[in-house]
């Protein structure tokens, strides 16, 4: 009778499977999937400011909410400046899109996942020997992981610089000395504990562990006896046993009494995990964690993918202002608006020659803010290195991105409304460069019309001669035609009924007086509806 449940593992791989090889020549290149070169790295632990205003926070909680153990977030929170380092992720977005290939690195990461939870028993472990089998049963993980990354990687034809490092990379690490003694360490110990076989005798409330002694099998002696009694089919009440994590201390005591007799095997097993202490491979961790960024990514995308919503890879310029994009939209309301199912709008917009700003002007609840939102989000997940919305962008590669957007009063500041938006502005200025991108919603909403102008002139001649991209989402139809840098967009109404918004932004001159008279109808209160109201 087998009464533990440390039951040893089939063997991953036979010994030999992988013979030692030369070392390749480019594998030492390889350090990371996210970074090019190690002066690339960068990650940070702070939220950039003006994620709240883009909903970028939400969209980034929605990408790594099933991947905490990763710690992703400060891959997201460090944009690139680097065109050949955003290319360089782009690349392995586009090789992580074939099917095989993304299979491939989500089965590694599983493996890992297996890895590190039996890390995590180790770690809790409390009976000797569990901790040990448990540790062997890990390195075999990592080895089969690893392994068979390798082996589907070397069959496929991969176009980024990144996946192809880390091939070369595998095949020198695979056949290395400290793998290879690894792999063949583990391989061997857990062939000698499957071969380990024992006797428990229990009586009494005691049990007893002995030598196995081929003793008889009455299994089919005792089936064959009562044959006689069954009677037609019958419903089967055997279940696999409950396979505990841990052990308990029964299963411990059993372990303690089968390793005097078996000292050599048991010996061997602690030998193991002090000899492999450290076996992960400090460049395959890292892979394990980064390439989880690629992962996540592609499948939040994949949901509106799945909606008919569509993305690219954008074309990065830090020398040209001339920006693009085609059927974009804003992914964080997209992805409400698919729970939701509905429909998702979609836009196009362009700056040429000197434009430098879109004026944003219309109906309120019209997409105005959404327009400003997804110039911000394309800019900032392209400078990522990501997909984004759309089917063509062509995007600038800014240094700082700031935004402004309308906030409650704060009463701990002890100023009122009218002088934070001024403070507000006043960093964002001081600190902005040409190279900046600049978002603006609604500011100096709280004061007059006439003061809110001249304020917004005076900014509005602060970023003319910056030359800073941006939009300004904005009442003020005199912004739209401040210089030959700004370029009137409006948010567009049904044609027959001004009351229903159609959420498409277009560049047309601002329309002020049409706007005032769907913001009439809506509160009925137009020359006919007042007409009408008052007709005796």
């Amino acid at each position: 009778m087998d009464g533990t449940q440390l039951t040893p593992a089939k063997p991953i791989e036979q010994e030999g499977a992988f013979p030692a090889r030369a070392p390749h020549p480019d594998a030492s290149c390889f350090d990371s999937i996210l970074f090019r070169t190690p002066d690339d790295r960068v990650e940070s632990r702070e939220q950039p400011l003006f994620f709240r205003d883009l909903n970028l926070d939400h969209i980034v909680h929605a990408i790594t909410l099933g991947y905490v153990r990763h710690d992703l977030a400060p891959f997201f929170y460090a944009p690139l400046r680097d065109r050949d380092a955003i290319e360089f992720r782009q690349e392995v977005f586009r090789d992580l899109e074939d099917d095989r290939v993304f299979q491939a690195v989500t089965s590694f990461a599983r493996r890992m996942g297996t890895m590190r939870q039996m890390s995590e028993v180790v770690a809790r472990s409390r009976y000797p020997f569990e901790k040990e089998r448990w540790f062997l049963d890990s390195a075999r993980a990592y080895c089969d992981a690893v392994e068979r990354l390798f082996v589907e990687m070397e069959a496929m034809a991969l176009q980024s610089r990144g996946l192809r490092a880390l091939r070369n990379f595998l095949a020198d690490y695979t056949g290395s000395g400290a793998f290879g003694a690894l792999r063949r360490d583990a391989t061997t110990l857990a062939a000698r504990l499957s071969a380990v076989r024992y006797g428990l005798l229990i009586r009494e409330g005691k049990f007893t562990v002995r030598p196995f002694e081929d003793e008889a099998d009455y299994s089919a002696d005792v089936e064959s006896t009562f044959d006689k009694f069954r009677r037609g089919s019958v419903k089967s009440y055997l279940t696999e046993p409950v396979q505990a994590p841990e052990m308990n201390h029964i299963q411990a005591q059993v372990v303690v009494g089968v390793s005097k007799l078996f000292p050599d095997v048991f010996a061997a097993l602690v030998k193991f995990a002090a000899d492999h202490a450290d076996f992960v491979n400090e460049t395959i961790a890292r892979f394990d964690r980064e390439v989880h960024f690629y992962i996540a990514v592609l499948e939040y995308i994949q949901k509106h993918r799945q909606a008919g919503l569509r993305f690219c890879y954008p074309q990065l310029r830090r020398t040209s202002k001339e920006v693009h994009s085609c059927q974009s939209f804003d992914l964080a309301l997209a992805s409400k608006l698919i729970d939701d199912g509905k429909e998702v709008v979609t836009n196009d917009f362009f700056l040429r020659g000197e434009e430098r700003v879109f004026v944003v002007s219309g109906p309120n609840q019209g997409g105005k803010t959404t327009f400003a939102r997804t110039f911000g989000q394309l800019h900032y997940l392209g400078a990522l290195g990501c997909p984004v919305a759309g089917t063509e962008a062509q995007l600038f590669l800014f240094d700082q991105l700031f935004t402004h957007f309308e906030r409650e009063e704060d009463i701990s500041n002890l100023r009122g409304k009218l002088h934070d938006d001024l403070v507000r502005i006043r960093q964002i200025l001081d600190h902005a460069t040409p190279d900046s991108i600049l978002i603006l919603n609604e500011v100096f909403s709280s004061t007059t019309l006439r003061d809110a102008l001249f304020l917004s002139e005076q900014i509005m001649s602060r970023v003319d001669r910056l030359d800073m991209l941006g939009v300004w989402v904005t009442f003020l139809v005199e912004l739209s035609t401040f210089s030959a840098k700004t370029v009137s967009v409006v948010s567009t109404v049904d044609s027959h009924d001004p009351a229903i918004r159609t959420f498409k932004i277009v560049r047309k001159p601002a329309e002020g007086v049409a706007y005032a008279i769907s913001v009439a109808q809506k509160h009925r209160v137009t020359y006919e509806q007042i007409k009408e109201r008052i007709r005796p």
